[in-house]
C-alpha cells in the first residue's frame, strides 16, 4: 500500500511550539484522510527548529464506494413530488428507482446511489491546502508576495492581503510524495500562494545548502542526516543528553540534568554539538539556584557539580551548538563565556546590594502594622515596602499589598480544608511577595520565588515557609512540579484562585486564543492541585460565580482528556453545578472501567433503550409517574427487574455517598441481565394504558438508578 510523505519546511519555529503543531498536524491530516473515506496503517510526526514532517503509512491508493440510500416519496404521490425526489437523487426515471413497502406508511421509494471513491492522490490535494492555510498557531505572521495588498503583484504572485497564508514564520517549501513501498513515487503538487508542493528540500542551513531531492520517507532521513539535519527530536534529545553527561565526566564533573531544558535545547538544533564553557570560580559565591536558573534562562545551557556531589556548582557549563566548528568550538564557548559572565556579575552585585541595601524603617511603620511584620527582618521590610510604596498588581484590582490581604483571607479557608498549619500558612502568605522589590527580581523576573525563599531562610523562617515562597507560583505549565508540601499548596492555591476570581470580576476574561493574564494556566494549575494531591475543595464557595466554575470546568476536560479519558464519560458524570473536580475525577475513573465491562457494556444499551422510550413519550407530552405501582406488574421479567431496581439503587446509593464509585458500578451492574429480559418479554405499550403508564414509570426506574453516578443518555457507543 502507498505512503505519503509531508514536509512543511520554514524559518525557525519557536521551540515550545514545535512538539505540539506536529502533533496537530498529524491529527489534522489523518483526521481529513479518514473522513474523505481513506484508511491509514499507521502515521508518525516529526519535527526540527525547520520543519514539520509526517511519515503516513499504508494508505489506500483509493477511497471506497460509498452506497448510500435516499428515502423518496410514497408511489401515490402526486408527480412533482415524484420529479423532486428524481432529481434530487440524481435519477433519470422513476424506474429506476425501487419501492419499499411499509405496513404502517405503504408503498414509498428509495433511490440507491452509488458514489465512486476517488484516488488517494486527488483526495491529498484536496485536502492539504486547507488545512496548512487553517493551522492554528499561538502566534503567526504574513509573508512573501502574495502578502502584498490585493491587486499588486510581484513575480507572477498576485497580492492577496488579508487573505494569504498565515504561518508561525516564513513557510519556504512544502514537499508531499506519494507512492508504494518499492515503487516510484509521484509528487501531488498542490500550491499555496505561489509555494507548489514538490519533491526537493534542503539540509543543515550553513552545512548544506544544497537542494536535496526526495523520493520516500527512508532516502528523506538519510538524506537529511547527510545534510546535517537530525530528523528525531527524541533521537536528537538522547545525544544531547549522552554527550554531555560524557564531556562532563571527561571533565571530572556530573551534569545537572533538567528535562525542559533538554526539550527545549532539542528544538533550536537540527546537528547538536555538544561544548564545554567556562566562567570564574568568585562567581560561586551566588546561590547555586541562581546560578542555574540565570545560565538556563539567558544561555539555555546546562550546569554541572563535582562529581559525586549532591549541592553546590562548578564553574563549568555545558552548551549546545548547531555549528560543527572548524575551530572545534573554541570561538563558541568564548562567546558564550562572555555572555555568562556577563549575567553572574549582574547576578553577583544585584544579590550583594540586596542583602545591604535595606528601606528606610521609619517610613514602613504604617505598613508593616497591617500585616503583624517584625521589621528587624529583611524580608519584612520589602514586604512593608512593598505595600508602602503602593506597588500596583492591576488598575483594577489594587496594589500588591492589597491582593496579598485578600490571599491571606483566602488561604485562611483553605488551610483546614487541605491540613496546613494556619500560621506557617499566614506567614508564608505574608513574605510570598517580598522578593519583588528586591534588585535581583527586578533584573531578573524569572528569580521570583526563588530569591525570597533564600532570604526567607536566611533570616531564619520555617523551611515549609521558605519553600511556600518559592511554590506560591507553582504550577506554570502541565509539566512543571506541584508545591512541595500542604503550606505551599495552600498558598499556591489562594494565589491563583484569587488571581481568577479578581479578573473575572472585572470581566477581564480569556476570549479565543488570548490569555494575556494567563488564566487558563492559572485555572488548570488549580485542576492540577487538587487532582493530584488529592484536594476535596468546593470550588463554588470559594469563587462563587457559576461562569468561572464553567471555566474551571473547561480546563478539567482538557486535563482529563490528555490523561485519556473520554470526552462522553466526563460529559456524563460532569453537570454546571459540579464543583469537587477530585469526585469527577474519581467517577470518570469508575465509569471507564465500567463501560469496558461487558456487563457494563450491555447495560447501558439496555439504559440507553429505556432512556430513548422515555423521550419520545416525553416529548409528546406524557407525564410519567415517579414511582412504580406493584400491583400493576404482571409479568415475571418487569417484577424481576423492578426488585433489581431497588436493591441495586439503594447499593448505588449507600456506595455514592461512601464516595466508592466503583462498587456504585458494581451494583447497578447487576441490572444488566434483568433489563435485557424485560426487554425481551415485556411489551411496554400495551393496550391497557395504566399497565402502559406503570411499565413506563419502570424504565423511569431504570433511568434514575444509573442517574445516581451518570447521565447514561450522554455516553456514546
Amino acid at each position: 500500500m502507498p505512503d505519503l510523505l509531508l514536509e512543511l519546511r520554514s524559518e525557525e519555529i519557536p521551540a515550545r511550539m514545535q512538539r505540539k503543531a506536529a502533533g496537530d498536524l498529524k491529527k489534522l491530516v489523518t483526521d481529513a484522510l479518514v473522513e474523505a473515506g481513506l484508511t491509514y496503517e499507521g502515521a508518525r510526526e516529526y519535527w526540527t527548529p525547520r520543519r514539520l514532517t509526517l511519515d503516513i503509512r499504508g494508505l489506500n491508493a483509493r477511497s471506497a464506494d460509498v452506497r448510500e440510500e435516499k428515502k423518496g416519496p410514497r408511489t401515490d404521490a402526486n408527480e412533482k413530488a415524484i420529479e423532486g425526489f428524481l432529481r434530487g437523487a440524481g435519477l433519470s426515471s422513476v424506474s429506476e428507482a425501487q419501492v419499499v413497502s411499509d405496513p404502517k406508511k405503504g408503498d414509498f421509494y428509495i433511490a440507491v446511489v452509488t458514489k465512486p471513491g476517488r484516488p488517494a492522490e486527488e483526495i491529498i490535494a484536496s485536502v492539504m491546502p486547507g488545512i496548512i492555510r487553517g493551522f492554528a498557531w499561538p502566534k503567526s505572521m504574513r509573508s512573501g508576495p502574495a502578502s502584498m495588498p490585493k491587486g499588486s503583484s510581484y513575480g507572477g504572485i498576485e497580492g492577496k492581503g488579508s487573505e494569504s497564508l498565515r504561518w508561525v514564520r516564513p513557510l519556504q517549501s512544502i514537499v508531499c510524495v506519494f507512492g508504494p513501498e518499492n515503487d516510484e513515487t509521484q509528487v501531488i503538487p498542490f500550491e499555496i500562494d505561489g509555494i507548489v508542493a514538490g519533491n526537493v528540500t534542503y539540509g543543515h542551513r550553513f552545512h548544506a545548502p544544497e537542494a536535496i531531492t526526495v523520493r520516500r520517507f527512508e532516502d528523506y532521513v538519510s538524506s537529511l542526516e547527510k545534510a546535517k539535519v537530525i530528523l528525531d527530536a527524541e533521537r536528537r534529545k538522547d545525544i544531547i543528553l549522552h554527550d554531555a553527561k560524557d564531556l562532563a565526566f571527561a571533565n571530572g564533573l556530573d551534569l545537572v540534568e533538567d528535562e525542559g531544558l533538554l526539550e527545549e535545547v532539542s528544538g533550536l538544533v537540527e546537528w547538536p554539538q555538544v561544548l564545554i564553557g567556562t566562567f570564574e570560580e568568585d562567581y560561586l559565591e551566588i546561590p547555586a539556584e541562581i546560578i542555574r536558573l540565570t545560565i538556563k534562562t539567558n544561555q539555555k545551557c546546562f550546569v554541572t557539580r563535582p562529581q559525586g556531589a549532591t549541592e553546590g556548582l562548578s564553574n563549568r557549563f555545558i552548551l549546545v551548538s548547531n555549528i560543527q566548528a572548524i575551530d572545534g568550538g573554541k570561538e563558541i564557548m568564548h562567546g558564550n563565556g562572555k555572555v555568562v559572565r556577563a549575567r553572574l556579575s549582574d547576578a553577583k552585585h544585584f544579590w550583594t546590594r540586596d542583602q545591604s541595601n535595606l528601606p528606610d524603617l521609619e517610613t514602613l511603620k504604617a505598613s508593616a502594622a497591617k500585616f503583624d511584620l517584625d521589621l528587624t527582618k529583611p524580608l519584612d521590610q520589602r514586604m512593608a515596602k512593598l505595600d508602602a510604596l503602593n506597588v500596583t498588581f492591576h488598575a483594577k484590582l489594587g496594589t500588591q499589598g492589597e491582593r496579598v490581604a485578600r490571599i491571606r483571607e483566602l488561604a485562611k479557608q483553605l488551610a483546614p480544608v487541605i491540613g496546613a498549619d494556619a500560621a506557617l500558612v499566614d506567614r508564608a502568605v505574608v513574605l510570598a511577595k517580598a522578593d519583588l522589590r528586591t534588585e535581583a527580581v527586578g533584573e531578573f523576573p524569572e528569580l521570583q520565588g526563588l530569591m525570597g525563599r533564600k532570604y526567607a531562610l536566611l533570616q531564619g523562617e520555617n523551611e515549609s515557609v521558605a519553600a511556600a515562597i518559592e511554590d506560591h507560583w507553582k504550577p506554570n505549565g502541565p509539566s512543571d512540579r506541584l508545591p512541595q508540601d500542604k503550606v505551599g499548596l495552600t498558598v499556591a492555591l489562594a494565589d491563583k484562585l484569587d488571581t481568577l476570581v479578581g479578573f473575572w470580576a472585572i470581566d477581564e476574561k480569556p476570549t479565543g486564543s488570548k490569555d494575556p493574564f494567563a488564566l487558563r494556566r492559572a485555572a488548570l494549575g488549580v485542576v492540577r492541585m487538587i487532582l493530584e494531591r488529592g484536594v476535596r475543595l468546593p470550588l463554588l464557595s470559594i469563587v462563587k460565580d457559576a461562569d468561572l466554575l464553567s471555566f474551571f470546568h473547561d480546563r478539567l476536560k482538557v486535563y482529563l482528556r490528555d490523561l485519556g479519558a473520554r470526552y462522553d464519560l466526563i460529559e456524563a458524570v460532569l453537570t454546571p453545578e459540579t464543583d469537587d473536580l477530585l469526585m469527577v475525577a474519581r467517577r470518570v475513573e469508575a465509569l471507564t472501567a465500567f463501560v469496558t465491562d461487558q456487563d457494563g457494556i450491555n447495560l447501558l444499551a439496555g439504559t440507553k433503550r429505556a432512556t430513548q422510550l422515555l423521550a419520545a413519550e416525553e416529548k409528546k407530552g406524557t407525564v410519567v409517574a415517579n414511582s412504580v405501582s406493584e400491583e400493576l406488574l404482571k409479568l415475571d421479567a418487569e417484577k424481576a427487574l423492578y426488585a433489581a431496581i431497588k436493591s441495586a439503587s439503594a447499593d448505588a446509593a449507600k456506595a455514592v455517598e461512601a464516595e466508592d464509585f466503583r462498587s456504585a458500578m458494581q451494583a447497578l451492574s447487576t441490572l444488566r441481565a434483568p433489563v435485557d429480559k424485560f426487554f425481551e418479554d415485556v411489551l411496554v405499550n400495551d393496550e391497557d394504558n395504566a399497565i402502559r403508564a406503570n411499565r413506563l414509570a419502570l424504565l423511569k426506574a431504570i433511568r434514575e438508578a444509573t442517574g445516581t453516578v451518570a447521565d447514561f443518555s450522554k455516553i456514546t457507543g
